[in-house]
């Protein structure tokens, strides 16, 4: 029987286990640029089969918290290469994600007047933090078809700065409410041009967001994250099982290296996209409340996912796999210390002793 210490091939990377650290957003990017700590970060964690980073945006425009970083410049990709050399000389494997938030912002993040983008002018109910406070979400500004091209453009243009930055692939952000959901949601994509409007016109930004990064880096160095149902970010979606099953057959003859599902509560769904989907499943389980935790390398064993994604456990336990495996204590995440600040609640949890 398969378990989480086994390895397993993941598109063209080989994993030296099944149990993944899922992306965190941790806002310690000033400037958009990772640092060496954030090197030291992600190398104390290389023993996780697979690494998914935080939230990279692919576009100046895409940026929708502060303090993330970018890969959109030559500078970005030369601070990311520390990060890539760091894992792999740990033994590891990491994945960029790349995240657009859309309408998911403010204009006190973005240069030269900007403002948040979307498939269309609504609004997220509730607020964000930025540098000046507490800010009400803005009304987006709806993209035009040919914008909505260069966004592709842009997010392939971002893979490509990833593989040459050292990463071993790219994780597609489809999840939270962020700007490739919001093309799938009907209440955030109230379009009626080519990319809204029926199902096939929803799912057509994400399915043709894959296919382009998938022609520059490879099917086999490509992941999609979604969150199918989820009511993150103020979405809203009536019709998830219909969405995302004709999602995932579009998207299943690229050949991708995986499809990484972050549920909502709902697991007939994701055995339903498992079936549709013939390459590797990374689950996050739903759990509640609670931290995806060791019970959940059952869906291991069962059957149910090939890798499980760890969130808050990996932050507070630089040695997941290895506490998991020798059933050893576990580190508290700190939520005071997730996003911002030093190293503080960032690299100074423990491992265990040798």
């Amino acid at each position: 029987m398969t378990s989480a210490f086994d390895p397993i091939t993941v598109g063209g990377t080989r994993l030296a286990n099944r149990i993944a650290m899922a992306p965190m957003t941790r806002s310690r990017a000033h400037g958009g640029l990772v640092s060496e700590l954030t090197a030291e970060y992600y190398a104390q964690r290389a023993s996780a089969g697979l690494i998914i980073t935080e939230g990279v945006q692919p576009s100046v425009i895409g940026q929708g918290y502060p303090f993330t970083p970018g890969l959109h410049t030559a500078e970005q990709v030369a601070a990311w290469r520390k990060v890539t050399d760091a894992v792999h000389a740990g033994g590891g494997k990491i994945f960029a994600q790349l995240l657009h938030t859309g309408r998911i912002g403010h204009p006190v993040l973005l240069p030269d007047g900007l403002i948040p983008v979307a498939p269309s002018p609504v609004a997220a109910r509730g607020q964000l933090f930025t540098p000046d406070g507490m800010k009400d979400f803005v009304t987006p500004r709806e993209l035009t078809s040919g914008e909505i091209e260069q966004t592709i453009a842009d997010h392939a243009d971002a893979a490509r700065n990833a593989i040459e930055a050292g990463f071993d692939g790219v994780e597609l952000h489809g999840a939270n409410g962020y700007l490739i959901q919001q093309f799938l949601a009907p209440n955030t994509n109230r379009r009626t041009d080519g990319w809204g409007g029926s199902v096939s016109g929803r799912i057509r930004f994400a399915v043709e967001v894959v296919a382009a990064v998938a022609a520059a880096i490879g099917g086999d160095r490509t992941g999609l994250r979604l969150s199918p149902g989820t009511t993150s970010n103020d979405i809203h979606e009536p019709e998830p099982h219909l969405v995302y099953e004709a999602l995932v057959q579009r998207t299943a003859a690229l050949d991708l290296a995986y499809l990484h599902i972050m549920e909502a509560g709902d697991r007939e769904l994701t055995r339903a996209l498992r079936r549709r989907f013939p390459g590797t499943l990374i689950l996050n389980p739903h759990s509640g409340d609670r931290p995806t935790g060791p019970g959940e390398l059952a869906l291991i064993d069962d059957g149910t996912a090939d890798v499980i994604a760890f969130g808050r456990l990996f932050l507070a336990n630089p040695d997941l796999p290895r506490r998991l495996a020798t059933g050893s204590a576990l580190n508290t995440p700190d939520p005071a210390t997730f996003y911002g600040g030093d190293a503080t609640g960032y690299t100074d949890y423990p491992a265990l002793p040798a």
